[in-house]
Parts: C-alpha cells; structure tokens; sequence
C-alpha cells in the first residue's frame, strides 16, 4: 500500500503525464488525420494563426481504497491519502502537462462572445442526474450517450446537453465518504461519481454529441467545494491547502468565542452574537450583505466554527470558516498569497474540457468569489465585488483559451450581471425575466415582464448573451435581486401604483405565492426565501385553477400542453440561449410531498419537483433509478411516442424550435418592447441578422385577443408574415403598427420585410432614376 502511495505521489508533484497522459506525437498524428474545416471567423480574423489544436491532457487517477490505519493527520498514510484524492493535486498534474503547449495558444480568448456560443449551441437540454431514469443496469452518462436519445433531440431541435453535476461529492470524514448536502453541487474531486458512470462513458457521450452535431456543457464550482480531501487537508494545515479557503485558524486562547460542536457534527454555524463578538476581536469581517439558505437555528450566518482537529504535527486548532451556502460547502478565496483556490478551479475546468471533452462550462455561485471589510456597522463587501469579476475574466478567458465557452448562473442585479458579463463568461442564466413570464402568466398581465424585459435593455444587457430556460433542477427563483438590494428605494410603477424597489419586489412574490401555492394549489411549496418549489407543468395547472393533480383529464392536458408550448415560445422566439428539461419535454408534476418525506425534513422542498423521468421510454420495470428518487406522474409521456403523434408537445416544440433555427431568431438583437393594446399580450421586436425585423407576439391571458402591434421599429409599408402558416396577415400602417388577432395563451413570430422594389421598365426610366451624371461617373469608373 506504501508502494502504491509512493508512485501516484510522483504524479502530485506536477512531473507530467504518468502512463494515462496524452503523448505529444498521438496528438499530432489525431490533428493530421481529422478532416480540415472550413475557415472560421477567428482564422479570417487571425489569416495567420494555425489551425486550432484541441489541448489534450489526462489526470491521475487513484482507487482509494480504505487503508487498516487509524484516520489521523499524524499517520503519514492517511494524510497520502487524502492528498492523492485531492483537486489541487490532480490541477497540478493537469497544469503540467498543458504548460509549453502550443495548442493553448490557438484560440481567441480576451472577451466574451455571445453569439458565437450560441451559434455553437442554441438549445440545450437540462439533465438532472438524481431523476434521469435509464435502462436496467445502464448508467446516467450512458444514457446521455446513447445514438437514440441524440437522434430524438435532432428531431427536436436540441443540440447541446447540460449534464449536471456528475463528479464526486459531499465530504469524507475519516475513511468514509458521506453524502452530497446539495445535489452534487458540493465538489470533492474530479473523478465521476460511479453513481453516474465512468470517465469512458463521459467521454463517450461527448463523441456521440459530437456525431449529432451537438455539445455537451459540464459544470464547475468556482465558489465553493464540499468538505473532502482538500478541506480536510486545509483543517490539518497541511501545505498550500488552508489558502484553498477563507479559513481563520483561531488561537487556542479564544475558542471561548466558539460555540460547542454539537456529537456527531464536525461544525457548528455560529450566531450573529458570536458573529460580532469574533467581528470585534478582529478575527473575520463579520456579516455580508445577505444571508442564503437562511434558516433558524441552522444557518443564521455565514460563518460555521469547526471543532478541535489535529494538525500534521499533532497541535489542536479550531477553526472558522466562510460558506456562503450550506456548511458541507466552505468558501474558496481567490486572493490567497498561494493562489490554492484558484489552481484548483482551474484544474477542475480544463479536466472537463481537455480530459473529458466537453465544450462548455456552467460556472455555479460565480458571483460570489470576493469578500472585503467595510465600514464599522455596515455588512461586508459580498456581492458584485471586483474580485469576482476578476475570477470571472480569468475563468471564461482560460476556457475561451482551449476551444470551450462559459455560462454563469448568477442571481444578481441585472447591472451586476451587466459588469460580470463585461469581460467574463460568455452568457448568463435569465434570472432577469423568468420570474416576470411566470408573473406574467398568473396574472394575465405582462406589465411586470416588460419592465424587466426594457430595464435589461436599459442596462445594456444584451439578450442573446442570456440563457432563458423553462425548469431546471431548482425551485422557481422569484428572489428579485435586482429590486431588493441595489435598486430598492429606486421608484417604479406597477399596477397604477408608484412602488420602491422593495415594495415592488414582495408585491410580485406575494402574487406568486398566492396564484401558485397554499390554498390555490397545494402540490407546490415554498422554498426558503428563494422561490417556489414546483414544475412548469405544476405552475400551469395552478393558473388554470386546478388544484388536485390526480383528477386531470386528458381535456386539461391538452390546455396545460397549450400553456406550456407558450412559455417555451416566450424563451425560445428571443435572442439567446433555449433551455429546458426532461421535466418539460414529458410534461412532469411535482411529488407528493410524502414521497419524499426524509429530503424535505431537512428543509429543501425542491425536492418535489426533482420526480424521476423516462425521457425514452426505456425502463418499464416501474422502478425509480438508482439514486431512489421517486417516479413524478408524465402529462405528456415518452419522446419516442410524442415523436409519433403530430399534436404533441414535442412535435410541436420542433416547429417552434425550426422557425428559431431557420430565420436565425436566436441570433438576433432585441429592438424593442412596445406598449401593449392588451394586458395579457407581450410583443418584442427584434433585428435578425439578415436586417428584417422579427415579432414575437404572445397572448398570457385565457381570453381571444385582437389589437394592434406598434413600434416605431417598425417601418410603414412594410409586409408582415406569419413564420409558421406562411401567410401574410398584414402590412405596416402610417402609425408604424398593424392589426393582429391570437386565441388564448397563443403566440406566434411575424417577419417583417419591406417589399422588393420595381425593376425600371426601360432603360429611359432607369437613366431617370440613376439621375444626371450617372453615365459621367460610370466612365471615370471604367477609366
């Protein structure tokens, strides 16, 4: 076994490669036989740069095993143990290998670029490892391989999958590994969770994406990881691996500031008393600007205390650590003198792209990557901080670097989005209007939508640079970032009613509570502070008035198919990004809540909309998956069926998604957000890059609509034509407006185009009309 630590020790010292390391010659010869593409934009850009060559590079890979010695940071061989199962010593071996290279320098890679990631990937389907149900004895990343899947989502229109988090995660403690305290978004290495395959599989899958012209995006974690090897490592002071977080190690002479660790528990969350007592000693900066995830007598604060732990030379410390989430998720520090934070975060990224062979990277809790003192009184400098936009450009520059993109899915205010956005990750999760369509549709009324829709443009957000998306994984955020913290005495009008920010935002969310749970509908529950806990699909029969899941009839299925195809054409016929689920495509309910009774007692209710899904119709034993998450009741049944029936969801989402497609909607630039003749209809009028104009025309309400569409956008004489029947329904008037008709909760995109103007008749006509001196100039022209 000392033999064994021995040898993968080698490969921790960043010497290069070990036997699984690409060797230079066969990258070579894969780049000489691949087929030449044709030229991009980059190479005429840069007509004298090479070729792009994909950076290739390989881990170690280590089995742990479980050693007959005591779990002590005094036995050499635990703490090797550790080490070797550590992200920072797998990042040094990846940074070794990559160093000299001259492939990492091929690739444009300073500012972000929207619409080429968009063009790479515009519709993406969202996995959910923990409810995607596969074949008996398949695994989750077979399945996201298999050619079939690949070509039903070719049919659809899909062409990237956002797997989820799939490495290891949850923490260790001692020999033992223990369980994922969020989803998996808790990183403790970047080996593949066996839950959910292998690395073969992994690479598989992004071969097969590859053959069906598609992409596959992981994840990575730049805030924060859980309490693995590196945490444990960082507890026992062992070289670089303390500056990996934001860790105070407090003398022995103060730990009467600390509360006691309660039996069974490594550490305790502190209270806003000791909080300020540990503030006024000097030891941390005390409260930022919010609490996330709070929850009484759970976490009150930011900052958790661990209990005594022996360090490598056998000295007692306790220390107090920062985890802007759950306490299994202590904060990495990005301004450590080592730099161990973010080596690691850069490890964990190229390990995705030029081991694994992704494309593209979610960066997760992103915005929250600097912390700073402030003044006395005043909470710390937490959000929008300069430092996370430095770590931002840093992470989307080194992805850009190697061939990839990034997305951010960052809760913020839409200026914060703004600046991060500036020179970081190439796009940003639409947290700005989802809350605003959903509010749109409880209450028929998009006048909450297009104030955030025109804020955004207001702000300079471009909309093509934003991923709008139906369900994810988490709860319906409707936390208003933007209207409860740097814009909350800002005034605004809603409702006939002049509002602050804050006023606005609980106005919005209370709506929200009362049209989608408790009484109205008691199958979705609240979550937190954040949002509600529910399905698209369960939102929909909220608003239609349903209220007991179990007594749907196929009637109301088709209404509730209605609805949904609506939401989608509202996030699909706009710039940007297109993304749904597995959810959304079989049209999925939320749990019973007694399903998933032991998830919810520790006070996460996203669990009832996590249900597990057959998205291929492939496992017919009724079981759950492996993770044992329950099976959620499907409205619209398997992708193979839909396929085969014309009125399905998912037959119908493809005519949405090939208009999207065809007239390159997604790559447009938003115009305008005009007024409305109807509360419940949404227009927005975009520029396609062929200079027409499109118009997105959707109807929120349960009532037939007729009006008019105005915009100044719009040019008088032009003709207007309905993308999906063909047929022209109109022409632009003197009042840069047109009439149009749409049934309850019906949308449609028009294209505007002026008509083609008249050949001249003879050639007199056109002498006229090039005007005298034509024939002059044309000679000089000729001379």
């Amino acid at each position: 076994m000392v033999d064994s630590l021995s040898s993968t020790e080698h490969l921790d010292d960043g010497s290069g490669g070990g036997p699984e390391a690409a060797e230079p010659d066969a990258v070579q010869e894969e780049v000489l036989e691949a087929p030449i593409p044709e030229i991009n934009f980059d190479e005429q850009f840069y007509p004298a740069r090479p070729r792009a060559l994909r950076p290739k590079a390989r881990r170690r890979h280590f089995n742990p095993g479980q050693p007959p010695f005591e779990p002590d940071a005094r036995n050499n061989v635990y703490v090797e143990w550790l080490r070797n199962q550590s992200m920072l010593g797998d990042a040094k071996v990846l940074a070794r290998q990559l160093s000299g290279q001259a492939s990492m320098w091929q690739n444009p890679f300073a500012w972000p670029n929207p619409r080429a990631a968009v063009e790479r990937a515009s519709v993406w389907f969202t996995a959910y490892p923990l409810s995607f149900m596969t074949k008996p004895g398949q695994s989750f990343l077979g399945a996201l391989g298999d050619a079939d899947l690949w070509e039903a989502f070719e049919k659809i229109g899909i062409n990237a999958i956002h797997t989820g988090p799939v490495k290891l995660a949850g923490g260790l403690t001692g020999w033992e590994q223990t369980p994922s305290v969020d989803g998996h978004f808790d990183r403790i290495s970047m080996a593949i969770d066996p839950m959910f395959g292998t690395e073969d599989e992994f690479r598989e899958m992004c071969q097969v994406a590859n053959d069906h012209g598609g992409t596959v995006v992981d994840d990575i974690v730049p805030g924060h990881t859980g309490k693995g090897a590196d945490f444990r490592l960082a507890e026992m002071n062992f070289k670089d691996y303390p500056g990996i977080y934001h860790m105070i190690d407090i003398p022995e002479s103060d730990w009467h500031l600390l509360p006691d660790v309660p039996e069974g528990e490594d550490a305790v969350n502190i209270d806003a008393e000791t909080e300020r007592a540990l503030q006024k000693a000097g030891y941390i900066i005390g409260e930022l600007q919010r609490v996330i995830f709070y929850e009484p007598g759970v976490k009150e604060t930011n900052w958790s205390a661990t209990g005594p732990v022996l360090d490598t030379t056998g000295q007692l410390r306790r220390w107090v650590y920062l985890h802007y989430f759950k306490a299994g998720q202590p904060s990495i520090n990005w301004l450590d003198p080592t730099f161990s934070g973010m080596r690691l975060v850069m490890g964990d990224a190229l390990h995705s792209l030029v081991d694994l062979g992704t494309g593209a990277l979610r960066l997760d809790a992103n915005g929250f990557l600097g912390v700073e003192k402030s003044a006395e009184e005043t909470p710390g400098w937490s959000e929008g901080h300069p430092i996370s936009e430095a770590a931002n450009q840093i992470i989307g520059s080194m992805v850009r670097k190697v061939g990839g993109f990034t997305f951010q899915e960052l809760n913020l205010s839409i200026d914060d989005i703004k600046s991060t956005s500036a020179n970081g990750p190439d796009l940003s999760y639409d947290f700005v209007t989802r809350p605003g369509y959903h509010h749109a549709l409880v209450t028929a009324d998009t006048e909450f939508l297009r104030l955030t829709l025109r804020l955004a443009m207001e702000i300079g957000v471009d909309q093509a640079s934003l991923v709008h998306a139906l369900q994810n994984h988490d709860e319906l955020t409707y936390e208003l970032v933007h209207f409860t913290t740097k814009h909350k005495d800002d005034i605004y009008e809603l409702d006939g009613e002049e509002l602050t920010g804050a006023e606005l935002a609980f106005k919005v969310q209370q709506t929200l509570r009362d049209g989608i749970t408790g009484e109205a509908a008691p199958y979705n529950l609240v979550f937190t502070v954040n949002g509600i806990a529910c399905t698209t699909a369960s939102v929909i029969t909220a608003v239609l008035g349903i209220k007991d899941l179990s007594t749907i009839t196929p009637e109301q299925t088709i209404e509730v198919r209605k609805v949904h195809l609506l939401l989608a054409m509202y996030n699909a016929l706009q710039p940007g990004v297109f993304a749904l689920s597995g959810w959304d495509l079989c049209g999925m309910l939320t749990l019973d809540r007694s399903q998933v009774a032991p998830l919810l007692s520790r006070g996460d209710t996203r669990w009832i909309n996590r249900g597990a899904h057959d998205l291929m119709g492939i496992n017919n034993t009724g079981q759950a998956p492996t993770s044992g998450m329950p099976r959620a009741v499907s409205l619209y049944g398997t992708l193979p069926d839909q396929l085969a029936d014309e009125s399905s969801f998912a037959r119908q989402l493809a005519k949405i998604l090939a208009v999207r497609e065809q007239y390159g909607i997604a790559k447009s630039a938003l115009l305008d957000v005009p007024d409305v003749s109807h509360r419940g209809m949404l227009v927005m009028v975009h520029q396609l890059e062929s200079g027409h104009c499109e118009v997105t025309v959707l109807n929120f309400s349960d009532q037939e609509m007729a009006g008019t569409v105005r915009s100044e956008q719009l040019e008088t004489g032009a003709l207007v034509t309905d993308l999906f029947s063909g047929e022209e329904v109109g022409s632009v008037d003197d009042l840069h407006s047109f009439y149009i008709q749409l049934e309850p909760y019906q949308g449609t995109a028009l294209l505007v185009t002026l008509p083609e103007e008249e050949e001249p008749d003879t050639e007199a006509e056109a002498e006229a009309e090039a005007g005298p001196g034509a024939d002059k100039d044309a000679g000089a022209a000729a001379d």
